[in-house]
């Protein structure tokens, strides 16, 4: 029977360009449609930008543009990665699109009329330096529930709580560093700790094996847990980029309401274009609705997305497929660290797209684990998989078919029947775990395929026979074998490497886009193309080029830093004296380009703190202008109180590499002045810079 699907991955965030975790979680989805559409079914493969939110509102603001067009110039940019890694959406959209407003809107008003939704007025954290609300991920401080510091207004990292902002222990604005005080807001609650609500949630996330066995648990650990599920808070106040509440002038819909109704809105854009009937589709109870996201956003996934459109009279989702992070040779993406790739960066320098989608199937299956990205795995898997296995199949069989003769393939080798059926009878094992998401095993059978065909050619050895004229029939019979057991390999290696089987199923002049394409024999006299390389082995120096720059040398970093320091130190002591006792002597000349080496930048100082058992550093909280703060501890606690620094802009040294202290990680280093001698001149002076200077700002 054929099944009629509606597919979705997680709505990118519109501030940024795709990173190498977007590219993973396409591809992994984009294999499973097609597979789909190999089996013959219906599929409708949609995304979107996620669009709204403050943290777009206030990027745009800083660019001096409208959100709109913010998010304009993100959108505009992602086709090239998408086509790059040949991942066929059927349609991209956003979440400022009329369809997601007219939808979010209907949403609320249906759970409203059925009673699911509530207000009342809470006390919020307001920016009195910003002049606004703040927003939970713009809320800082320290958990309420392990006590990890640094952590977001609303959930932790650390412990994986979920919690309202209000209960963060220390919290500053990450906007300003100001201490948020507390304001009166009348906000909109969805009713999740409705007793029906609860019910239906059991049944949904529990059962029907809906959710991975990983993600139940943590379902039922939400459901069943101290106190159950909270109401959900669903407004914003104004200012605020997203869509306006009905009837509620200065109230908007908080992003995670609307961002998964955009799947729908994608959907329904989608339809527009075609003529089909968006309504009839998702009325249609065999329509099936699957999305694939990553684990850090599976709360909203499985808890408030299926409720809302549950008592809002929408089709709930049949799957939510959770998978884990990208992770580099071991450690989290980091530029800083050396560990950064550039999804374009991968393309611009010439690395086959199919080479990462090949690599990353090889590593995914259907439980919710971090795929490691190592250089040395990456190039062994491929060379000796794709190139010593399967490519090497068609090489050594193609040539003789050309030359020999002039591109007719032959009767298949009788001898050969056993393993012909072998190969035919792994297709339907192979479809069955790309169904299941078990990439990785649906490779290892497709390779233990291809050495038992690289087996056959061996024993066959045609090039041995192709020395004897009379044994030519035979030659003929062995080489077909080979390319119809190739054939076979290509149909099962499809959904994986979309762009070689194209290029296989020109040369070969046949089809190969389903399923039953691998039981078509291709008949004897059927002509194919003259063989053309399919593949290039990757070289493991092209991964110099493909990682972002790592940090330069610490001790060159330590030079400038310390010249920069010796500096400051001579102008601040030159209005109390003319003596220069206790000025250390300059530190050895450097060149223009060693001081290039070292990328120094102004960071707001917005917060510190003493470090528990230390006697001589303070625990600072740094904005650099990236979207994020960064930690960084400082032997400074002899000269400062914390009070003393917070709202500061000062100079760090950014590009240091982090370094794992007993107290944590410090991510930079912030440059102070001081004496030779600090005994006899115990001044200790931290930079600071004048007004006017921005976060991030480089110091040149």
């Amino acid at each position: 029977m054929t099944r009629q699907l509606f597919v979705t991955t997680a709505l990118p965030y519109a501030n940024a360009p795709f990173h190498l975790g977007h590219i993973m979680e396409y591809i992994q989805a984009d294999i499973w449609v097609r597979h789909q559409r190999m089996s013959g079914n219906e599929v409708h493969f949609v995304g979107a930008d996620d669009a709204h939110g403050a943290p777009i509102m206030i990027a745009a603001e800083k660019a001096g543009i409208t959100p709109q067009e913010f998010v304009a110039q993100i959108a505009a940019g992602r086709k090239q990665y998408l086509d790059g890694f040949h991942v066929k959406f059927d349609n991209w959209h956003s979440t400022d699109g009329i369809e997601n407003h007219q939808l979010s809107q209907d949403i609320y008003r249906k759970l409203k009329a059925a009673g699911f939704i509530t207000s009342k007025t809470i006390e919020q954290f307001y920016d009195p330096v910003k002049s606004m609300f703040l927003p939970d991920r713009y809320i800082k401080g320290e958990c309420p529930k392990c006590g990890a510091k640094d952590q977001y207004g609303d959930s932790c990292e650390v412990c994986s709580a979920v919690y309202s902002p209000t209960e963060v222990v220390k919290p500053y604005s990450v906007l300003t560093g100001a201490t948020p005080v507390m304001k009166s807001s009348e906000h909109f609650f969805f009713k999740l700790s409705d007793e029906k609500c609860v019910e239906f949630l059991r049944g949904w996330a529990l059962q029907d094996n809906r959710l991975q066995s990983e993600v139940a648990n943590k379902c039922k650990e939400w459901l069943e847990g101290d106190g159950g599920l909270g109401d959900w808070d669903i407004s914003r106040d104004a200012p605020y980029f997203g869509i306006e509440i009905p009837d509620q002038p200065g109230k908007y819909f908080y992003v995670w309401l609307d961002a998964p109704v955009g799947y729908l809105a994608s959907l329904k854009n989608y339809f527009g274009k075609i003529g089909r009937d968006f309504d009839a589709f998702m009325a249609d109870p065999t329509t099936e609705q699957i999305h694939f996201i990553g684990k850090d956003i599976t709360y909203f996934h499985t808890l408030f997305w299926p409720a809302m459109l549950k008592f809002s009279g929408y089709k709930t989702p049949d799957n939510v497929y959770a998978h884990g992070f990208v992770t580099v040779s071991g450690e989290k993406m980091s530029k800083s660290r050396g560990t950064g790739i550039s999804p374009l960066r991968y393309l611009d320098i010439g690395m086959n797209p199919e080479w990462l989608r090949y690599y990353f199937a090889a590593k995914l299956n259907a439980k919710v684990e971090d795929l490691d990205m190592n250089p040395e795995d990456f190039v062994a898997r491929v060379n000796a998989d794709l190139i010593g296995k399967y490519v090497n199949i068609a090489s050594r069989a193609a040539g003789f078919i050309t030359k020999r003769f002039d591109g007719r393939l032959g009767a298949q080798d009788p001898d050969a029947a056993e393993l012909i059926q072998a190969s035919l009878a792994a297709v339907t094992e192979v479809k069955d775990l790309y169904e299941a998401r078990e990439y990785s095993k649906a490779l290892r059978k497709i390779m233990e395929v291809a050495d038992h065909a690289n087996q056959y050619v061996a024993q066959k050895a045609p090039w041995l026979i192709a020395k004897d004229p009379a044994r030519d029939a035979e030659l003929h019979q062995v080489c077909t074998t080979a390319l119809a057991l190739f054939k076979t390999l290509t149909v099962m290696l499809a959904p994986v490497l979309p762009e070689l089987t194209r290029a296989v199923a020109t040369w070969f002049n046949c089809k190969i886009d389903r399923w039953d394409d691998a039981l078509s024999t291709l008949p004897a006299g059927h002509v194919i193309q003259e063989y053309a390389h399919l593949m290039q082995r990757v070289d493991i120096k092209i991964f110099d080029s493909l990682f972002d720059a790592p940090v330069p040398d610490v001790a060159a970093a330590s030079v400038v830093a310390k010249a920069i320091a010796a500096a400051a130190t001579e102008t601040a002591v030159a209005d109390h004296s003319s003596s220069n006792d206790g000025i250390e002597e300059l530190a050895a000349e450097i060149k223009i380009d060693d001081f290039a080496k070292i990328d120094l930048r102004i960071a707001k100082i917005v917060n510190c703190e003493h470090v528990e058992g230390s006697d001589k550093l303070l625990r600072l909280t740094l904005d650099v202008g990236e979207g994020r703060t960064r930690n960084v501890f400082s032997g400074i606690k002899s000269a400062y109180q914390p009070e003393q620094l917070i709202g500061k802009f000062t100079v760090m040294v950014a590009n240091l590499a982090p370094r794992k202290m007993k107290f944590g990680i410090s991510e930079g280093m912030v440059l102070a002045a001081s004496a030779a001698d600090e005994k006899t001149n115990p001044g200790l002076y931290i930079l600071e810079a004048w007004p006017g200077a921005q976060p991030g700002m480089r110091v040149r």
